[in-house]
C-alpha cells in the first residue's frame, strides 16, 4: 500500500480555495470569523451522522473512520505484474504440468491469485473454482457498496440537515422583525449552515464516494483479469492465447506498453 497522493492534494487545495474566496488575506480574521457558527455546526454534523446511525448497525459505524482513510491509500495492485505471473504460470504448466506450479507459489504476493491457483493445484474442478473465486469478488464487492452507501449518507443528509438549519434560523430571525439591526446578522447565520451542508457534501463526502468506487472497480477489474488467467492455466490453454485473452481487459494504451515491454525482454 501507498499513499494517494492526489486525493490528499485535492482536499488540501479545495479547502485553501475556498478559505482564499472567503479572505484573501488570512490576516483578515474577521471575515473568516463570520463564517464560523458553532450552533450550525452541530446541527450539520450532529445531524448527518445521527442519520448514519439510523441506516447502518453499530458494528458497520466503527468502520467509518476506516473507510475514510482508504480514500488515501493505494492498494498495490498491477494488473501488467499479475498477468506476466499467469502467463509464466501458464507456460510451466503446459511444459511440466499443474503440480509443478506448487514450488513456484511462494513469488505470488497477491492473496487472491495465490489462492486461485493453489485451487486449481489440489485438483479443483472449473466449476467451483470459478464459483469460489466470483464468490470472493462478490463478497468484496458488497462489502465496498456498504462503504460508499455509507459515505453516501453524508452526501445526502449533509445538505438537508444544512436547510434544516436555515430553516431554524429564518424562524429566529423573523421572530424579530421589530429589530431591523438583527435582520442583517440573523440572515447571515441562517444562510451559513446551508453553507456547510453544501461544503460537506461536495467538498468531501460526494469526492470521497466516488474515490471509493474507482478503486473498487479497479480491484474487481483485477481479480476478474485473475480468474481468466486461472481457469485458462486448469484448461491447459496455449500461454499465447492466455496472453491475448487477459490483455483483452486492458485499455489499448496499456496493451501496446505490454507488448513493448515483452519485446524488450526478448
Amino acid at each position: 500500500m501507498k499513499n494517494d497522493t492526489a486525493t490528499f492534494l485535492g482536499y488540501s487545495f479545495g479547502t485553501l480555495f475556498i478559505l482564499f474566496a472567503i479572505s484573501k488575506h488570512f490576516s483578515e480574521i474577521d471575515k473568516l470569523y463570520g463564517f464560523v457558527d458553532v450552533p450550525s455546526i452541530e446541527i450539520v454534523l450532529g445531524g448527518t451522522f445521527a442519520t448514519v446511525f439510523i441506516n447502518f448497525t453499530l458494528p458497520e459505524i466503527k468502520n467509518f473512520a476506516i473507510i475514510w482513510k482508504q480514500g488515501f491509500i493505494i492498494q498495490e495492485l498491477d494488473s501488467l505484474a499479475i498477468i506476466k505471473v499467469l502467463i509464466e504460470f501458464a507456460e510451466k504448466a503446459r511444459r511440466e504440468g499443474l503440480l509443478s506450479l506448487e514450488e513456484d507459489l511462494g513469488q505470488i504476493e497477491n492473496p487472491f491469485v495465490r489462492k486461485g491457483i493453489q485451487l486449481v493445484i489440489d485438483g479443483t474442478e472449473g466449476d467451483l473454482v470459478r464459483y469460489i473465486l466470483e464468490s470472493e469478488v462478490e463478497q468484496l464487492d458488497n462489502r465496498h457498496s456498504l462503504n460508499k452507501k455509507m459515505v453516501n449518507c453524508v452526501s445526502t443528509f449533509g445538505p438537508a440537515f444544512g436547510m434544516i438549519g436555515t430553516l431554524i434560523g429564518l424562524v429566529n430571525m423573523l421572530s424579530k422583525l421589530d429589530d431591523p439591526a438583527s435582520l442583517g446578522p440573523a440572515m447571515a447565520v441562517a444562510l451559513i449552515t446551508t453553507f456547510y451542508g453544501a461544503l460537506l457534501s461536495n467538498l468531501f463526502s460526494i469526492p470521497m464516494e466516488r474515490n471509493l468506487e474507482t478503486k473498487n472497480d479497479k480491484e474487481v477489474l483485477l481479480y476478474n483479469i485473475a480468474i481468466e488467467g486461472i481457469l485458462s492455466i486448469q484448461a491447459g490453454d496455449n500461454p499465447r492465447i492466455v496472453e491475448e485473452k487477459l490483455k483483452a481487459f486492458l485499455p489499448p494504451d496499456v496493451r501496446a506498453t505490454f507488448g513493448e515491454e515483452d519485446a524488450e525482454e526478448e
